[in-house]
């Protein structure tokens, strides 16, 4: 009888101590993030439209964020400390975003570069808020992107694109009577379109027509651009995405109306919209901070190594927002003094803090952040000429 509860009581404290080791293993991989290889590194995670209608931006995201990614650990990595990177896809819709979330933390992620898209990135940076996980979006322009202290914005706002675009109009004197197709149900676009309205007036714009559709009704335009053309338009304002635009440029096309075109980001990724003929698309004016044509050393590397890895694609600006949102990530991280073995919370902490005393001079511009999560830098806008795009002055 006492063998047999010696050997009771044993097996009891090698369980005893298995599980306690166990529950050590898991507390340290909480603090501590290892690549495959066992060494310490910032794992860097992002979600974004990989498949589905917007996946032109998810997929330009994705392989700016990793050029980056390879300079930075090329060069030795941050401190001595490597990145690592890993892109979901959220298929631009908020649940499978937060979906994209939790497995990226089940991954590991102590930083997020993301998401991509306005609508997803709301629902994630609610979730990133309660967990304190530091983020920047390269391109999510909503004003809620960025509710939270530990958010950060790359691109404009919003609010921002809509009042640039009117400014940049009025001053280079494109148009006095301007007409505008919007998406009433996508808060990217809606909220473009209220901004553009209310600094239009102050430009000197009058805007003759404002013509809404839903995203259960994104395949005909006919009733508002006839709208538009009797109004008398010189210009056409479209806050929205490059595949809706496709459509309007194709019926304006079929309708005989051949008013000027000028639009924000989203309307990046047109020239590569399937059985689209880009032709169309001449002269078409988009409010954006890259330029693929630009003569600056950092950009001419940009676009030639973009080329190299990827089949001679030309990059565009949501590639560069991602490229420089990651390294805003490595001067934040730097001038924190944040390092790997920290918490997730305690690394969002630092970075936060830090993101207000950083200036980086990248892609986009010269950029400087304040405490709201918003960028400061210059606009810029492009022209598409013989199917590519070209900065304009």
């Amino acid at each position: 009888m006492k063998k047999i509860v010696s050997v009771l009581l044993a097996t009891v404290l090698a369980i005893g101590c298995l599980t306690g080791c166990g529950e050590k293993a898991a507390d340290s991989g909480n603090n501590q993030q290892a690549s495959n290889s066992g060494e310490l590194v910032f794992k860097i995670g992002g979600s974004g439209p990989l498949t589905g209608g917007a996946a032109a931006y998810g997929d330009a995201v994705n392989k700016g964020a990793q050029i980056a990614v390879d300079e930075i650990n090329a060069a030795g990595g941050i401190n001595g400390v490597k990145l690592e990177w890993k892109m979901e896809d959220d298929e631009h819709d908020a649940e499978k975003g937060v979906n994209a979330y939790n497995s990226l933390k089940d991954w590991g992620m102590q930083i997020m570069m993301g998401t991509v898209t306005s609508a997803p990135c709301i629902a994630v940076e609610a979730e990133a808020s309660n967990d304190n996980m530091f983020l920047i979006t390269p391109s999510g322009t909503a004003v809620d992107c960025i509710s939270g202290s530990n958010a950060f914005r790359l691109c404009f706002s919003d609010p921002a694109q809509g009042t640039k675009s009117a400014e940049y109009i009025g001053v280079n004197k494109l148009a006095t009577k301007v007409a505008v197709i919007y998406d009433s149900s996508d808060p990217y676009s809606a909220g473009i379109c209220e901004s553009f309205k209310a600094e239009a007036s102050k430009q000197g714009i009058e805007v003759v027509a404002s013509e809404a559709f839903t995203a259960d009704s994104k395949t005909d335009f006919k009733v508002q651009l006839q709208k538009a053309k009797d109004s008398g338009a010189e210009l056409l304002f479209l806050p929205i995405y490059y595949q809706e635009a496709s459509l309007i440029l194709s019926q304006a096309n079929e309708m005989g109306f051949s008013p000027k075109i000028f639009g924000c980001d989203g309307l990046d990724g047109i020239l590569g919209v399937e059985n689209f003929d880009v032709s169309l698309a001449e002269g078409v004016m988009l409010l954006t901070p890259f330029a693929a044509d630009a003569q600056d050393e950092l950009t001419k590397k940009f676009v030639a190594t973009y080329a190299e890895k990827f089949n001679g694609e030309v990059p565009m600006q949501f590639a560069a927002d991602a490229y420089d949102a990651i390294y805003a990530i490595k001067a934040a991280i730097e001038k924190s003094g944040a390092t790997a073995d920290m918490s997730a919370s305690e690394i969002c902490d630092k970075m936060s803090a830090a993101m207000t005393e950083i200036t980086l001079t990248g892609l986009t511009g010269t950029i400087t952040w304040d405490a709201s999560g918003e960028p400061n830098k210059e606009p810029k806008a492009v022209v598409i000429e013989n199917g590519a795009y070209k900065a304009m002055q």
